[in-house]
């Protein structure tokens, strides 16, 4: 990191427009730095869900997705730059199935919901599938590393499987959808 911040505010932005890492400035409704928010929001939602009392090896595994992320913010402020390695992709399917092997079968849909972190952990989720939406469609407009929306995709699963697992843990039920409740 060559420049450290010594200022917050520098007005540059004041006109509506921001810099990339490259220099250049965009609009800040640009689809660019709509990806980056959804990235830094669901970072957000997941240092939230630290908060909480984990199991030590999902705070650990957490606590790297959150370096992941900034990693994923890097590429993203940087066009042409990568960052996160196919390997990644690959460690979180191997976390999914370590999580999933042990939890019963889905025979129905589940709602977000069960324990605060579970509940908690099914928001990172739908935060982390709107910035995957996002960067689909900056995707078609500027070609960006597919590893970025495959590593996106495995993590919304990740964080689908950890919201059941975090319920098991809780010794509550996960929240089966009823189709009509009333």
């Amino acid at each position: 990191m060559g420049h450290r911040l010594t200022r917050i505010y520098t007005r540059t932005g004041d006109d509506g427009s921001t810099g990339l890492g490259d220099g250049t400035r965009v609009s800040k409704n640009h689809g660019r730095i709509e990806s980056m928010g959804d990235v830094d929001e669901l970072n957000s939602v997941i240092g939230l869900l630290c908060t909480e009392n984990l199991p030590p090896t999902i705070h650990r595994l957490l606590t790297r997705i959150q370096h992941d992320l900034f990693d994923l913010g890097a590429e993203l402020c940087i066009p042409g730059h990568r960052v996160i390695p196919e390997a990644r992709v690959g460690e979180l399917e191997a976390e999914i199935d370590r999580f999933n092997k042990d939890l019963p079968p889905l025979k129905d849909f589940i709602l977000p919901g069960g324990s605060r972190a579970a509940a908690l952990c099914h928001m990172a989720r739908t935060v982390c599938r709107r910035a995957e939406r996002r960067l689909v469609t900056l995707h078609a407009e500027q070609a960006l590393a597919q590893t970025a929306l495959h590593y996106l995709n495995r993590l919304s699963d990740l964080l689908f499987v950890l919201a059941r697992k975090l319920n098991r843990e809780a010794g509550v039920p996960d929240v089966l959808w009823q189709p009509g409740y009333k």
